[in-house]
């Protein structure tokens, strides 16, 4: 079985790393501390997690998360280094595959794509496979805000339906760049789009893309 979920989870704990506390996300009003410590109650503390979907949870979300950001930032580091605690379902990993693959990828790029000098990353066929499926099953879900027809399209010519209606908007890229668009990082995303061009600027405008 494939541990992609851990290889990014590294990937992200040594670019982290690497940038400091301050460096800038594409995560609006958080820093790669903020985005850290974002990542360990996910994953540490499911009694406040739910507090980013939940809104009666959503105080305690933000005192959880006030105690981890004031946390060293080295801690934090190692701290996603090493995972979650011992008896935490994320310690399986086909519970870790399902749950982790997208989420540490997408942070790892919000990380790399907020510094001056990124460059893209070259990802293996099996590893876009894998975001492509993951994307198939996601898609609605992350679509179903925005305010025209899209249907992401990978070069090969295998689409999704992310939302229904008109005028549509296609977009086409690798599922890793289609699925940093389809979580709202649209201006960060390398794709191309094609449709009506004022569906275009709405798409572009629209703030409903993710979860």
């Amino acid at each position: 079985m494939s541990t992609f979920a851990k290889r990014e989870r590294l990937l992200l704990a040594d670019l982290l790393e690497t940038v400091g506390p301050d460096a800038e996300t594409l995560c609006e009003g958080w820093r790669a501390r903020d985005l850290a410590a974002h990542v360990i109650v996910r994953e540490r503390r499911p009694d406040a997690a739910g507090g980013a979907l939940i809104k009666p949870l959503a105080s305690r979300l933000e005192k959880v998360m006030a105690e981890y950001t004031a946390k060293p930032y080295e801690e934090l580091i190692q701290l996603i280094r090493t995972g979650p605690p011992r008896f935490s379902p994320f310690q399986l990993k086909q519970v870790d595959e399902a749950a982790n693959v997208v989420e540490f990828y997408v942070h790892t790029e919000d990380v790399r794509r907020a510094q001056p000098d990124w460059g893209r990353r070259e990802l293996d066929a099996v590893f876009q496979d894998t975001l492509w499926s993951r994307l198939e099953r996601m898609a609605r879900l992350m679509g179903r805000g925005v305010p025209t027809g899209l249907v992401l399209r990978r070069p090969d010519g295998q689409t999704v339906v992310a939302h229904r209606g008109a005028p549509v908007v296609t977009v086409t890229g690798e599922p890793s760049e289609l699925l940093m668009f389809a979580y709202g990082r649209q201006g960060a995303a390398q794709v191309e789009l094609e449709g009506d061009a004022a569906a275009i600027d709405t798409l572009h405008a629209s703030r409903q893309l993710g979860i």
